[in-house]
């Protein structure tokens, strides 16, 4: 027998109530929904970030949501290229890919990188599955430009199987490797595919995990951090040069989802502790939300599961107007 002086010297906390009371209309909002989650930076580098991510991914899991995961490997693909003396060279922003290079990409994407990320989740339970973007042609691309080689500018997505592994309650773990129309392989841009693949299974949201905060309309300027904005802004922003090149193809990703029937796509940081659900389950949010100018939009590109289908009903009625605005906003 333990007395509860002991075990709780402090007294029955209800902090973790409270926390999960306030989560309770985003879990509504969102169970039952399939969510494109673009994974990198330097949350897939460290050991614990990326630990920490898995976790937060498979908490969505358990509430509902069909997580899909798109993933790069610039770094691990650099180091692989030095250790074989290859040239590591980059132009606008994309790595010239040779065939020799190609074969790296391939190798360090499907066989290192994506079977890590597999391990992390599957630690929590199995029904994490590594996917290359070439398997099945889930991924389809045509050359980019001659002068980049074996980079990949993306013509098709096909979703079949990625539909009957979300439907069999599975996590798509997919490598940014595409099957070229020429037969071989391309490397694309994970930040792009993620906006393709998110528009081509009708995704609720995509997700940008990166290194920052999110969108700045000006970078030197912490205070000038973006928390909404639409569309029309995200191209305007592109079109005039006023975000770094590195955020270029996340915008342009995020465009393109949204104007393809994506309800939300979010810039997070996922070097942020648990950022990810920070985003997703809570009243304010952690990084930068785009959305289209359509408000009355109503996803339902998904067929919901019966428990989710009974979340929906009466649900303007009995959210708070608050949090109802909030959801509206993000």
């Amino acid at each position: 027998m333990k007395y509860a002086k002991d075990t709780r010297p402090e007294g029955a906390s209800i902090e973790a109530a409270e926390i999960l009371v306030e989560a309770l209309p985003w879990i509504k909002n969102i169970t039952g929904k399939t969510v494109v989650i673009k994974y990198g930076g330097s949350a897939m580098v460290d050991e614990k970030l990326r630990a920490d991510v898995m976790s937060d991914i498979v908490l969505l899991k358990i509430v509902g949501v069909n997580p899909v995961i798109v993933h790069g490997g610039g770094n691990a693909i650099s180091r692989a290229m030095d250790m074989l003396n290859l040239p590591v060279e980059f132009k606008d922003g994309q790595r010239v890919t040779s065939p020799e290079a190609m074969n790296v990409v391939r190798t360090v994407l499907m066989g290192e990188v994506n079977q890590e990320l597999v391990e992390a989740l599957n630690r929590h339970g199995n029904f994490a599955v590594g996917v290359s973007g070439a398997d099945a042609g889930v991924i389809v691309a045509e050359q980019a430009s001659p002068e980049l080689g074996r980079v990949g500018r993306i013509t098709r997505i096909n979703r079949p199987l990625l539909d009957d592994l979300v439907s069999s309650d599975y996590i798509p773990v997919i490598a940014s490797v595409a099957l070229g129309e020429d037969g071989g392989f391309y490397n694309v841009n994970a930040d792009m595919v993620a906006g393709h693949i998110a528009a081509a299974i009708g995704a609720h949201k995509a997700v940008f995990l990166t290194d920052v905060d999110g969108l700045y309309e000006n970078f030197e300027d912490k205070s000038s951090l973006i928390s909404n904005l639409t569309v029309f802004e995200a191209r305007y922003m592109v079109e005039n040069n006023v975000v770094s090149t590195g955020m270029i193809p996340k915008l342009k990703s995020c465009i393109h989802a949204l104007e393809n029937g994506v309800q939300r796509a979010h810039i997070i940081n996922g070097t942020t502790p648990h950022s990810l659900l920070l985003e997703l389950l809570t009243s304010t949010g952690v990084g930068t939300t785009m959305h289209s100018t359509e408000e009355a939009y109503r996803f339902d590109n998904h067929p919901l599961g019966k428990f989710a289908s009974k979340l929906l009903e009466n649900r303007d009625q009995s959210q708070p107007a608050q949090s109802t605005q909030s959801s509206q906003n993000r």
